[in-house]
C-alpha cells in the first residue's frame, strides 16, 4: 500500500452501509423514529426479489447513509452475516480496480454495470475479508 498524501482519497466518499433486514417496515420505523433518521428512498426490484430503502440524516449526495436490504422469503439473518458492505464512490471503476489490484487487493466481482441496472459496480475485500462496493460516480 503507498503512503497517505494531501490529494489521496481524491474523488473518493463513504456513500452508505448495507444492512439485511428480517423486516423491512420495522427497521423503517427503527431508523426513522428511534434514530430520527429520514426515509430517503425505497425500491422494490421484483427481478431480485429484494426491496432497498435507504435512511439518512441527510441527502445522499452529501451525507453517508444506510441502505437496508430486505431479501424477499429470506427467514432472518444471524449477526454474523447481517452485515453486508460498506459503499465508496469512485470516478472509474475499471480504473480503480486496476490500481487496486496492482497493490494486491482482492477483486471479488470485477468491475461493470449492477444486475438489473446500469450502475458500474465492483467490490473488493479488505484485509479482514470485510466486502466494499465501489460505485462508479464521475
Amino acid at each position: 500500500m503507498t503512503n497517505a498524501t494531501p490529494d489521496a482519497g481524491a474523488g473518493f466518499r463513504m456513500l452508505h452501509t448495507m444492512l439485511r433486514v428480517k423486516d423491512l417496515d420495522r427497521s423503517i420505523a427503527f431508523y426513522t423514529g428511534a434514530l430520527r433518521m429520514k426515509l430517503l428512498r425505497r425500491r422494490d426490484v421484483p427481478e431480485g426479489k429484494y426491496t432497498l430503502a435507504f435512511v439518512g440524516y441527510g441527502d445522499e449526495t452529501d451525507h453517508t447513509v444506510i441502505e437496508l436490504t430486505y431479501n424477499w422469503g429470506h427467514p432472518g439473518y444471524d449477526l454474523g452475516n447481517g452485515f453486508g458492505h460498506l459503499a465508496l464512490a469512485v470516478p472509474d471503476a475499471y480504473k480503480t480496480c486496476e490500481e487496486l489490484r496492482a497493490q494486491g487487493v482482492k477483486i471479488t466481482r470485477e468491475p461493470g454495470p449492477v444486475k438489473f441496472g446500469t450502475t458500474v459496480i465492483a467490490f473488493v475485500e479488505d484485509p479482514d475479508g470485510y466486502k466494499i462496493e465501489l460505485i462508479q460516480r464521475p
